[in-house]
């Protein structure tokens, strides 16, 4: 049996991590370890995503916590150290762009262990962004890549890139959306939006935790006075992360004013997803939603200047808004003629089977090449 450690650090990763753990179990030559760095450091909320996506409790918990990106990395690469000393590993496999991404890639680097990058290619071209320097230097030291789409593939050849380090795959997170989708029924739909006094198709969910949003107070006290003024025309809900909402007490901001706008503590996977395929319109600035909007059909307004997953904007239902455009392009996605899109190549929930046959292809490869540098 193989060793392979699924590494993970922030709920994106969960849901990335999910599909292949029980497509790694299924081809039953895997002993998948789950670690879970504790980057995003609330243990109780990671179990609640654990428990929505049926995931066993994780292996290891590191408990890295917060801090600036050079503790947190520092801290990651510490403990992952002691855990790859204390038990064989024979592939490591990484998700993302988060600092634990980085950091597991460059311990186990370092301790001769190959590693294999999920959702590997995607470029922002925008380094004030860390997660573009994480994405930048895992593809760079990673042995095999697995890429979600197209672009990503012309990314890393544009970078030199050996062409047989690069697998196209396609996107995983759609192999998670499409098995929590099978678990959400019209009963479900109607408790949760009634718990919540939503009607189906007549609100906006709102996600927000960017540093370009968040941490500057002028910008995020134009984007909630925007939302003030969306919510008289329309019910918006917001299931506040953390970070935004640090920001705001330390700010002292006030919020909620207007009837229509309903801030929310952080949803569980199963809840949100049952708020976003029922919404009017999404307004985001993070990446894996973008892909969720393009694969469920629905308009996706993202409030950054780029975005790593062009995709979703040159095939998909996303467009990429500002706060000079932001409300003429919501009142375009109230119309009800906003672009309809498509459901780009390879996302069809079938990622994480083709990974498995990949990684059974590169192990063996190592091996044949093991055997016969021992045999010489």
């Amino acid at each position: 049996m193989l060793n392979v450690f699924l590494v993970v650090g922030a709920r994106p990763n969960f849901m990335k991590m999910a599909p292949l753990y029980f497509a790694l179990e299924k081809a039953g030559v895997f002993n998948p370890v789950i670690v879970h760095t504790g980057q995003h450091y609330d243990y109780e909320m990671s179990l609640a995503f654990f428990e929505d996506l049926e995931l066993p409790e994780p292996h290891y918990f590191l408990g890295a916590g917060s801090g600036t990106h050079a503790e947190q990395t520092a801290r990651i690469m510490i403990e992952f150290e002691k855990v790859l000393l204390q038990q064989k590993a024979d592939l490591v496999i990484v998700f993302g762009d988060v600092n634990s991404t980085l950091a597991c890639s460059i311990t186990a680097r370092k301790l001769l262990v190959p590693v294999a990058h999920v959702e590997a290619g995607l470029r922002s071209f925008d380094e004030t962004m860390p997660e573009e320097i994480n994405r930048k230097l895992t593809d760079g030291i990673a042995n095999i890549l697995f890429t979600p789409s197209p672009d990503g593939d012309k990314n890393l050849m544009n970078e030199g890139v050996d062409h047989g380090r690069i697998h196209r795959v396609g996107n995983i997170m759609i192999d998670a959306l499409m098995t929590i989708l099978e678990t959400i029924d019209a009963s479900y739909e109607k408790t949760l939006l009634q718990k919540l006094n939503l009607k189906k198709s007549n609100y906006v969910l709102v996600t927000l935790h960017r540093p370009s949003n968040v941490d500057d107070r002028d910008t995020l006290a134009k984007i909630l006075d925007y939302l003030e003024a969306l919510s008289k025309k329309t019910s918006v809900v917001f299931p506040m992360h953390p970070r935004t909402k640090r920001n705001m007490e330390k700010s002292g901001m006030n919020v909620g004013r207007a009837a229509g706008l309903r801030i929310i503590e952080p949803l569980r996977y199963k809840e949100f997803i049952t708020l976003e395929k029922n919404a009017m319109f999404v307004l985001t600035d993070s990446g894996g939603i973008q892909e969720e909007t393009t694969y469920l059909g629905l308009a996706c307004l993202t409030l950054r200047p780029n975005t790593e997953r062009p995709i979703t904007v040159t095939e998909g239902t996303n467009e990429l808004v500002d706060l000079s455009n932001i409300e003429q392009e919501s009142e375009w996605s109230q119309s009800g003629n906003w672009k309809k899109g498509k459901i780009p190549e390879l996302w069809d929930g079938k990622t994480a089977e083709r990974i498995a046959r990949k990684i059974i292809e590169f192990c063996e490869g190592s091996r044949s090449g093991q055997r016969r540098a021992g045999d010489a």
